[in-house]
C-alpha cells in the first residue's frame, strides 16, 4: 500500500502553453529529494482537462522515466466516457505507471449503479492497481461510501481518494472496505484530521509547494502523533487556504513558478494568477518557510 504524501504534480508549461520537459524533470528530482512518497501524474492539478490524449500519456511516460523506480507513480486516467478511461488506463500501464487514479465521470452525472459499472469495467479491462477518485465539487457526482465498498471487492481496485472534506467518511469507508484498502484524502485543509482518523495519506496540492513539511505532517498523523502533526500543519494552513484562492491549479502553478522551479505557463480556459492575489499566496509561502 502506498502511504504518506502523494503529490498531485503540476504539469509545467512555457508561456506558449507547451509542456516543459526540462522543468518536469526538475520537479520530479525536487520531490524525491524533499521526501514526497509518491507522485500523481496528470491529475486535476496536472491539467488533465487541457492536455490532449497523446500529451496526457506522454507526460505520464516522462514522469515514470524521470522517477526511474525511486517512488511510485500514479497516473491520472479518469474520463467521463468509460471507453476513454479504459484506453488511458491501458496506455498508462504500458508506459510503466505503478497505479492509476480514476476520477468519477464528470458532467454526465451517472447513478451509483453507473459508477459501480464504470469502475468495474475499467478494472476488469486493465490489470493495474486502481484508485477511485471522488471529487463531487468538480464532477457534480458523489460516489457514496456504499459504492466504494462494493468496488473494493474488485481485486485490483485498491483505494479511494475521498475529496469531499467530510471526515465522517473515513470511518464509514473503512468499515465497508477493510484495512487492506487505502483511503486517501484529496482535501488539504482536513488532511491532518483525516489521517489521524485512520486515513492512509493525502493526494495533495499543497505538497507541490511545501513537500517536506507535508510529508512530515502526514507521517506524524498516520503514526498518531497529533501534537507534531498539528504544529507542522499550523505552518501549512495558509497554503491550504490560499492555494485555492482561485481555481486549482492557478495559484499552485504561480507558487511553483515563484520558487523558480518552472516557468509561467498555463492553458486556457485557465489563466495566470491575477496580481491582486499575489500577496496572499506569497504570505502563505512565507509562513511555510519555502521562500
Amino acid at each position: 500500500m502506498i502511504q504518506g504524501s502523494i503529490v498531485a504534480l503540476v504539469t509545467p508549461m512555457d508561456e506558449s502553453g507547451a509542456v516543459d520537459r526540462d522543468s518536469l524533470k526538475k520537479l520530479v528530482e525536487y520531490h524525491i529529494e524533499q521526501g514526497t512518497d509518491a507522485i500523481v501524474a496528470v491529475g486535476t492539478t496536472g491539467e488533465s482537462a487541457t492536455l490532449d490524449e497523446d500529451e496526457h500519456c506522454a507526460v505520464i511516460k516522462w514522469v515514470v522515466d524521470y522517477v526511474d523506480g525511486r517512488i511510485p507513480v500514479i497516473a491520472g486516467t479518469g474520463a467521463n466516457a468509460t471507453t476513454e478511461a479504459i484506453n488511458l488506463t491501458r496506455r498508462a500501464k504500458e508506459v510503466g505507471a505503478d497505479a492509476c487514479l480514476i476520477v468519477t465521470p464528470y458532467y454526465n452525472k451517472p447513478t451509483q449503479e453507473g459508477l459501480y459499472l464504470h469502475h468495474k469495467a475499467i478494472a476488469e479491462a486493465v490489470d493495474i492497481p486502481q484508485i477511485l477518485y471522488n471529487v463531487p465539487g468538480r464532477t457534480a457526482c458523489d460516489m457514496l461510501p456504499e459504492t466504494v465498498g462494493r468496488l473494493s471487492r474488485v481485486k485490483n481496485i485498491v483505494g479511494v481518494k475521498e475529496a469531499t472534506g467530510d471526515l465522517s467518511r473515513v470511518k464509514k469507508i473503512r468499515e465497508l472496505t477493510g484495512n487492506d484498502f487505502a483511503i486517501y484524502t484529496g482535501d488539504d485543509a482536513t488532511s491532518r484530521e483525516f489521517c489521524l482518523l485512520g486515513g492512509n495519506g493525502t493526494i495533495t496540492v499543497t505538497g507541490n509547494v511545501a513537500p517536506k513539511l507535508v510529508h512530515e505532517m502526514i507521517m506524524a498523523a498516520i503514526n498518531g502523533d497529533s501534537e507534531t502533526a498539528s504544529a507542522i500543519d499550523a505552518k501549512l494552513a495558509g497554503l491550504h487556504k490560499n492555494l485555492f484562492i482561485q481555481s486549482n491549479p492557478i495559484p499552485v502553478k504561480w507558487a511553483v513558478a515563484e520558487m523558480g522551479l518552472m516557468g509561467k505557463g498555463i492553458r486556457l480556459p485557465l489563466t495566470w494568477l491575477t496580481e491582486e492575489c499575489f500577496p496572499a499566496v506569497r504570505e502563505a509561502m512565507r509562513q511555510a518557510e519555502v521562500i
